[in-house]
């Protein structure tokens, strides 16, 4: 951790008290730190230290198993890739291996999005603003290559894999709130090249705006004024640095575990000082 962290640990502890439920949810002091005991920040980095053995442990679940299989079963199976994305054995597995646990349900538009024409603007995926559809649209482009995108051995091995990931991860929040945020960012971040992409990842956006102490309200600003928002605290070519990534994730972290735990203005401005500790705001 850096210098600034250590010392807004030494200051609030002296001032407030090292027992104090604020200084718990950011500093990781007594038992309200998570289930564990840990801290937000110990949490992150215990997770992955041991994040090959437990996505292995994860992968062996009765239930994994049971949905692997019934996923392999029915694109194998599939004959149309129409019949194969209206499986919700199939969306289940393949929108969860592909970040996108949250749009289970949506078939319809799933099944528009993921077969669009990524060559044509006016196409659908091209024109929502969630990126993570035009991302899974690209990395399959069942527009441009049918099944075959899909129905090989090494395509539904790769997608098992994710899916015992992204399920791991998904775990990791009965730890500490926002874990699995934290970790799927840390694996996006070389990835993001622009604002745009920022905004357009809800995982990405969550941590990101959080971590910099930007208001969940700021959504209901024009695309501008939001772009305008990370830029001004964030320089995009940064998250290629993975020790700042780290920090990120970790004052992501922090700061989500704070808003959790208190609704207070005192919170709020101990998170705040939390943040300008860290370097990221001004």
């Amino acid at each position: 951790m850096s210098g600034s962290y250590n010392y807004l640990t030494s200051l609030f502890s002296s001032s407030v008290g090292a027992t104090d439920p604020i200084l718990a949810a950011l500093y990781g002091g007594g038992q309200s730190a998570g289930s564990t005991g840990q801290s937000p920040v110990q949490a992150l980095q215990s997770a992955e230290s041991n994040e090959t053995q437990q996505v292995k442990v994860t992968a062996a679940q009765p239930q994994v198993q049971q949905a692997i299989k019934a996923f392999t079963q029915a694109v194998n199976g599939a004959k149309s890739v129409t019949q194969l994305l209206s499986n919700p054995a199939v969306m289940n597995v393949l929108l969860t291996a592909n970040g996108m646990q949250d749009q289970i349900g949506y078939t319809a538009l799933a099944t528009q999005a993921l077969t669009s024409n990524l060559n044509d603007p006016n196409s659908l995926v091209n024109k929502l603003t969630d990126t993570r559809w035009q991302t899974m649209a690209t990395t399959y482009n069942f527009a441009a290559n049918g099944l075959s995108a899909i129905q090989n051995p090494t395509a539904i091995a790769s997608i098992a894999n994710a899916y015992a990931q992204a399920t791991w991860e998904s775990s990791q929040d009965s730890v500490t709130p926002g874990l699995s945020n934290a970790l799927a960012f840390k694996a996006q971040a070389a990835s993001i090249t622009s604002v745009d992409q920022i905004l357009g990842n809800m995982t990405v956006r969550t941590v990101v705006t959080t971590a910099l102490g930007i208001p969940p309200q700021i959504a209901f600003q024009d695309m501008s004024a939001q772009t305008q928002a990370i830029s001004s605290r964030l320089d995009v070519k940064q998250l290629q640095d993975p020790k700042f990534v780290e920090n990120l994730a970790e004052q992501y972290l922090i700061a989500n575990n704070a808003n959790a735990s208190s609704s207070t203005g005192s919170t709020s401005d101990l998170t705040t000082l939390a943040v300008q500790g860290q370097g990221f705001v001004a």
